[in-house]
């Protein structure tokens, strides 16, 4: 083989995809996916290689700081919302919810919580898990960093899907089966902290499942058979155009700014091998041997 064909064979095996994305002018510079038992970071090549290359990966097993009796817990992850620049925030649908470090890849915060779905930072060093269907599940759960595996509080909620914090309005939207409530928090700086709901509503479809904030303060949701948007100035539910009609929409990422749009769906069961993007031109970053549930952005 010549050496220039070996060169890109070499860079096409360890970027993993098929694509060939060339444009390096993206308002992000990594995705984050979970699905399987691996949490990875890929990063955007230079213009003049292919797509994209994994720069990070993190494994329950290979985490220090977390429990060994706590590792069966992340067999199936389906949260990774970056926290700032150097953290990740991992839930597991196998009962597990995990802080950990980008550098050393320390887990710092670690929690038993049945079907975790999603989860959210919130102010004062606190965190709040959304936990789907289970026994002592169909919740939202409030905890303190400082202080692994230790409630401060629960709110039931069926099929909680997702969590997201508002802090230009204060609020905390939370999503589960067929509502969408809205919490503030209440003697936050006591030791018994609490979530108050102030405003629910019922979505315009079923199955409640992924939950983002736009930068234009909008709310999209997917739910079984489309991706909505919800104004939170008007109170008002409308369909997201780009994705109307869109089923099974597992995590959707939008960038107001520039008009990015990353998402992915269920495909195979629950899980894709597909990374699909607006970029604002379509484009398909396949990930052939990783199960992918949910994609976020840096």
């Amino acid at each position: 083989m010549k050496p220039l064909l070996l060169l890109l064979s070499f860079l096409w095996f360890f970027s993993c995809t098929g694509n060939k994305n060339t444009n390096t002018g993206h308002g992000f510079s990594q995705l984050i996916t979970c699905g399987d038992e691996k949490v990875a970071v890929y990063e955007m090549a230079p213009a003049d290689s292919l797509g994209f290359v994994k720069v990070w990966e993190w494994t329950a097993s290979m985490s220090e700081g977390l429990p060994e009796n706590f590792h069966d817990y992340f067999k199936t992850t389906d949260e990774c919302k970056p926290i700032g620049e150097n953290q990740i925030l991992i839930t597991s649908s196998s009962g597990g919810v995990a802080l950990v470090n980008r550098t050393d890849k320390k887990t710092v915060f670690y929690a038993h919580a049945p079907n975790a779905h999603s989860a959210e930072y919130l102010p004062g060093n606190k965190l709040v898990v959304a936990l789907s269907t289970a026994e002592n599940g169909n919740s939202i759960r409030l905890y303190d960093l400082d202080h692994s595996d230790r409630i401060l509080f629960t709110d039931s909620l069926f099929s909680g899907h997702g969590v997201v914090w508002d802090k230009e309005n204060n609020s905390l939207f939370a999503l589960g089966f067929d509502q969408l409530r809205e919490y503030k928090l209440e003697d936050w700086d006591s030791s018994q902290p609490q979530l108050k709901q102030v405003n629910e509503w019922k979505i315009p479809d079923e199955s409640g499942h992924d939950l983002f904030l736009t930068n234009d303060r909008r709310l999209l949701l997917s739910t079984t058979n489309s991706v909505w948007q919800f104004d939170i100035k008007s109170s008002t539910f409308s369909p997201f155009p780009p994705l109307e009609g869109v089923h099974h929409v597992k995590s959707v990422n939008l960038n107001t700014q520039t008009g990015e749009l990353i998402y992915t769906k269920g495909e195979i069961s629950w899980w894709t091998h597909h990374i699909y993007m607006h970029l604002p031109k379509k484009d398909t970053l396949a990930l052939t041997n990783k199960k992918i549930y949910k994609v976020r952005v840096m």
